[in-house]
């Protein structure tokens, strides 16, 4: 099923609207520009308007005929905070924030959409546009829900979508089952006594005990985890000491990481194991020890029944180029939080070569804007398909 000449037409305006987008980044819960243009918009193409779920959140609603059944579309719309290093011509206006991740484009490919659909009315049914804000770990999705998107607005369903760099432009992945990591923190503190570096005797030494603490803590996906149960374990911080003064042992050192899962058992099996780790070496060590796991995302688990109809609608559009194997990736994503509250599914939209290897996050990345007409093209050909006219 090739673009229409309706998305094809709109694409000059959608570049254009991307592209600002990506000049203008803003972090999670500060989306005041974005979400502003985003309820613009949806008014202009006469789509029903809510604001303020999750401060800056923006759902828009559109319903045709008498069909009695509702889906949800989503979007992300929060930026990183990280420097845009590539030069271009969209480049980020904002000294140390940019949209690392495509969430310019998403929110583009759901307005495209929803300007399209609103034109052509080619469903019975509502369909709820969902704007989110502070994807990228702080917390949007959930604040949504907790401020009642879901009984504001019932879905039978609900869709996300995100941008892959390594699948082309005309292939999409739609697959069942694990999709995304949990991501969860942790943070120890190992309490020792200090003292003179050439005495360590006279003291309590934390430094030698997060140490061991470190070395040990890779057992647990090593030795401890079913070896066919994926799950990562990482120590990404750690504090200790002065470097201005090296003959100091400390009485603190902090560690902090992250824990991921795909399965609840294996996310409650990483926090204990964390928490005997840290239970055992300060006991080996005759220390204290302080320990905090907070559970921040769940895994995004596609739903059997909502996959097929995204994967017949993806066929529709994407042809023999949609790719039904495709691996679940350990980061994660809040959009877990919808899909605990209806059926989901989250698919993976081609976004071209990772040019000059600019993966996600990274400060050369950019949304690929030969990936708008396909998005587009999805979104639409899943509502007309889940709110079938007729």
């Amino acid at each position: 099923m090739p673009i229409s000449a309706e998305i094809e037409a709109d694409l000059p305006f959608l570049t254009a609207l991307r592209r600002d987008l990506h000049a203008h980044p803003e972090l999670g819960f500060e989306e005041a520009r974005t979400s502003g243009i985003v309820a613009r918009l949806l008014g202009e193409a006469g789509i029903k308007v809510h604001r303020g779920l999750g401060g800056t959140g923006v759902v828009g609603t559109l319903q045709v005929g008498n069909g009695t059944r509702s889906i949800g579309l989503r979007a992300d719309m929060d930026a990183l905070a990280m420097p845009e290093i590539a030069d271009r011509p969209y480049k980020s206006t904002v000294p140390g924030k940019m949209h690392a991740c495509g969430h310019d484009g998403h929110t583009t490919m759901l307005i495209g959409a929803a300007r399209h659909l609103a034109a052509t009315r080619g469903f019975s049914g509502t369909v709820h546009f969902i704007f989110q804000p502070a994807e990228e770990g702080r917390g949007g999705a959930k604040r949504m829900v907790e401020e009642g998107l879901f009984e504001l607005f019932p879905c039978d369903a609900v869709y996300g979508l995100h941008n892959m760099p390594g699948l082309a432009v005309d292939e999409m992945a739609v697959v069942a089952g694990p999709q995304l990591a949990s991501s969860d923190s942790w943070r120890v503190t190992f309490r020792g006594t200090g003292t003179h570096g050439a005495k360590p005797h006279l003291g309590r030494d934390p430094i030698t005990a997060a140490g061991t603490f470190l070395s040990s803590l890779q057992t647990i996906v090593g030795r401890v985890v079913d070896p066919l149960q994926p799950a990562v374990v990482s120590a990404c911080s750690l504090q200790a000491g002065d470097p201005k003064a090296l003959n100091v042992i400390p009485d603190i050192v902090e560690i902090g990481g992250t824990a991921r899962a795909y399965s609840p058992d294996v996310r409650d099996q990483l926090e204990h194991e964390i928490g005997r780790l840290v239970e055992g070496t300060a006991a080996m060590f005759g220390i204290a020890a302080d320990y905090g796991f907070e559970r921040r995302i769940p895994p995004v688990v596609n739903d059997t029944n909502a996959t097929e109809r995204a994967l017949a609608a993806a066929c529709d559009v994407f042809g023999e180029k949609v790719v039904t194997h495709f691996p679940p990736s350990t980061a994660g994503d809040d959009f877990a939080f919808f899909g605990q509250q209806a059926p989901g599914c989250y698919v993976w939209l081609g976004n071209g070569p990772a040019v000059d290897g600019a993966l996600h996050h990274n400060t050369a990345y950019d949304f690929n804007d030969d990936a708008i007409g396909p998005g587009v093209a999805f979104w639409t050909r899943l509502v007309e398909r889940e709110l079938a006219a007729g």
